[in-house]
């Protein structure tokens, strides 16, 4: 049976590999110069490959429509990707929350041992192979279509048409795949061209948003804060985004972040914005700054601790000005933020600091805020929100309702995950999933 993959990823990659294990003819299309561009980037270069949480858990990382990948994950493992890796000389470890990264911190390594995999198995690869049309035929309705309803028994794949190179190709096949990637980086070829694609056969796509992408600032207060902190990047710290207006909590959690000059990003922000932007009315709620960052810096410690903390360091520094007197409690970055914020003259004694002028710096570095005023362009994002409806393809086979011979496979079906290796899973699995 001869395949067509549509884009050469990590989605298309494991879809040739599982297709060519089962002894079909496969070529995959890819419209850059190399496959797997994307990966290279991934995990700031380094690739984190995956999790080493249960695969069981998985769907519990996945806001995005996660029980649609219940079968995709029993299919093809986290254990899989490992041991395809392990086998091409691609060596592991876990690191803090159970990413799982290449022992090299290569992500080149990664992307390499893909593309030996598939070439290993005689998949075909053509590069700089822009698809323009899926072919499809229209069929009638026989005992092979009986899971297809009347709109989905009219049409069946029969190749695509491409622009290889510049010159306009028509290439035959039995099935394609679709693995073109959504619509961030679009550097490494994620333009939204799948969704075009599958829109022309009778797809719908939902709203395409970016998702574990930075979150902006709202101009005035909050905005200065982060420019004058840009580039600081806290560690073991504790955020909450919150819904002012209803006085709800829309995301907890702990671990590193980071200021900009628009805002601010880093792991915890990328998998709050996830949360945020399905949260009910959030682009009004955003409009009225109403949604808050609220930053405990000290989560280790209650007030009270955190209070007999700095009375210890002002008693030790008597006769020092406030302001030089924050050294072993905060980054030297933050700390002429804080005492701005404070409220505190900065060239006061510490020991002339009154109780409440010290309370009221404990409750600063408990709760310092942030008003959010929307997220980063799609194009900064590390994933896309929306895609092909999933009700339109079939969970077990990740084939098409509507197109017979036409799967899916990665980013551009709507599912979506949190930071920590989910993502690129789910484009193993998927595409793993088409391929079979």
């Amino acid at each position: 049976m001869k395949v067509v993959i549509i884009g050469g990823g990590p989605a298309g990659m494991l879809a040739a590999i599982s297709a060519a294990r089962s002894g079909n003819d496969v070529t995959i299309l890819e419209k850059m110069n190399m496959l797997g561009k994307k990966l290279l980037i991934t995990g700031k270069g380094r690739c984190n490959i995956t999790s080493s949480i249960p695969i069981e858990d998985f769907i519990k990382n996945i806001p995005g429509n996660g029980m649609f990948m219940y079968s995709a994950f029993n299919n093809f493992t986290n254990e899989d990707i490992l041991d395809i890796l392990k086998k091409e000389g691609v060596e592991t470890k876990v690191e803090r929350g159970n990413r799982i990264f290449p022992v090299s911190d290569k992500s080149k390594d990664v992307q390499e041992a893909l593309v030996r995999a598939v070439k290993k198995l005689g998949v075909k690869i053509i590069l700089n192979a822009k698809v323009e049309e899926i072919l499809v035929d229209s069929i009638g309705i026989d005992e092979k279509a009986e899971n297809y309803n009347t709109k989905q028994q009219k049409q069946i794949v029969y190749g695509v048409k491409a622009n290889i190179n510049g010159e306009n190709k028509k290439i035959l096949a039995d099935k394609v795949i679709l693995a073109t990637g959504g619509k961030s980086y679009p550097g490494t070829g994620s333009t939204g061209d799948g969704y075009l694609l599958a829109e022309k056969l009778g797809h719908s796509i939902t709203k395409i948003r970016p998702s574990l992408v930075p979150l902006t600032a709202t101009k005035g207060k909050s905005l200065e804060i982060c420019k004058n902190m840009q580039g600081l990047s806290l560690k073991n710290v504790r955020i909450y985004i919150k819904d002012e207006e209803k006085n709800k909590v829309i995301y907890d959690d702990f671990g590193e972040m980071l200021f900009t000059h628009f805002g601010v990003s880093g792991p915890t922000i990328l998998s709050g914005s996830a949360h945020l932007l399905r949260y009910k009315n959030v682009d009004e709620l955003l409009k009225q700054g109403k949604i808050v960052l609220h930053i405990d810096l000290k989560p280790a410690l209650s007030e009270e601790k955190l209070d007999d903390r700095i009375l210890r360091d002002f008693n030790e520094e008597k006769n020092k000005e406030f302001k030089n007197s924050l050294d072993k409690l905060l980054p030297k970055k933050m700390i002429e933020k804080v005492v701005e914020l404070s409220a505190i003259n900065p060239y006061k004694r510490v020991n002339e600091i009154t109780r409440k002028e010290r309370i009221g710096l404990v409750k600063l570095l408990k709760d310092l805020q942030i008003n959010i005023s929307g997220f980063r362009p799609i194009e900064e994002a590390i994933i896309t929100s929306g895609g092909i409806n999933i009700k339109e393809i079939n969970p077990k086979t990740m084939e098409s309702k509507i197109v017979h011979g036409l799967y899916f496979a990665g980013e551009v079906i709507d599912v979506d995950a949190y930071t920590g290796g989910f993502n690129l899973q789910i484009a193993y699995s998927t595409g793993y999933t088409a391929g079979k």
